[in-house]
């Protein structure tokens, strides 16, 4: 592939160099910049390197300006009586393709030219294209020049125009796609498409609450079936921690009763009641 670019960066002077040939006029290196004559006519100038392919693009920069024809040519031939040319005439960017110096307007953009415009041509094929900035303004199809290696200026010699960084490469067009060797069939799509969320990289600044308050659940780890209830639920008593011996109940301040003495207990909540005394063989004897 080839490419050519000149950035004017050396002292003044009316010969640019080896790397250019002036079709006509006379140009010269300005302050590190490209100037035409002030003779008043259209000139041209052609790199002298060419491309190796007709698809290329030609790019220069505007680094000073005024109302007139300035413009950068691509497909060329040696003196560049074919080809096409992006040329601004200070209030539009029009696409030209020129045969035999005939001009024929196939793309039009409407803007003048500024100062720190990059214009740029470029032809790949039969699609020519128009650049201002670095942005596609005009692309079209045509097929008026299809052969021409060589690139460079046509340009309006008057005072105030100066020009810089000027740049040409071959371009490639896109691959050119090869036919499938195999085909598979479509498989269709079962259930729905899940994915595991990861952790969140951002946190943010929490905010007062008001009313009711109100939580968001995350995602439960575990999910168990709800088990139905059945007849009472029955609880399990701890074994005794202590035993002690029953004791015999008894009244209260009643001893055995004597041989002698007969106690009936009156009907409940009376007071007792004591009967006659039995008969009994107790005897008295004779004074000891």
């Amino acid at each position: 592939m080839a490419a050519f670019n000149d950035d004017f960066n050396r002292p003044d002077s009316s010969n640019l160099g080896s790397g250019w040939v002036e079709v006509s006029g006379d140009w010269a290196i300005i302050s590190g910049q490209l100037a035409p004559d002030a003779s008043g006519g259209n000139t041209i100038l052609r790199a002298a390197t060419a491309m190796d392919s007709s698809d290329h693009y030609a790019q220069f920069t505007i680094a000073a300006t005024t109302t007139a024809s300035q413009g950068v040519w691509c497909r060329g031939d040696n003196t560049l009586s074919n080809g096409y040319l992006w040329r601004n005439n200070g209030s539009s960017w029009d696409l030209f393709a020129v045969v035999s110096g005939s001009f024929t307007v196939i793309g039009t953009y409407t803007a003048p030219a500024a100062p720190g415009d990059t214009a740029r041509v470029q032809a790949v094929g039969s699609t020519i294209k128009g650049y201002v900035g670095g942005v596609e303004r005009v692309s079209v199809v045509n097929t008026a020049v299809v052969n021409g290696v060589n690139v460079g200026l046509r340009i309006m010699a008057v005072p105030g125009l100066r020009f810089d960084d000027f740049t040409a490469a071959d371009a490639t067009a896109g691959t050119t796609l090869t036919v499938a060797t195999s085909t598979e069939t479509a498989q269709t799509l079962t259930g729905a498409k899940t994915a595991t969320l990861a952790p969140a990289t951002t946190t943010d600044t929490p905010q007062p609450l008001t009313g009711t308050k109100t939580a968001t659940l995350s995602t439960a780890i575990e999910e168990t079936t709800a088990q139905p209830l059945t007849a009472i639920k029955a609880t399990t008593l701890a074994r005794a921690q202590t035993l002690e011996q029953a004791m015999p109940l008894t009244a209260p301040g009643i001893g055995p009763t004597g041989p002698g003495l007969d106690i009936t207990v009156g009907p409940p909540n009376s007071p007792w009641a004591v009967g006659p005394p039995r008969a009994t063989t107790w005897e008295v004897g004779p004074p000891c």
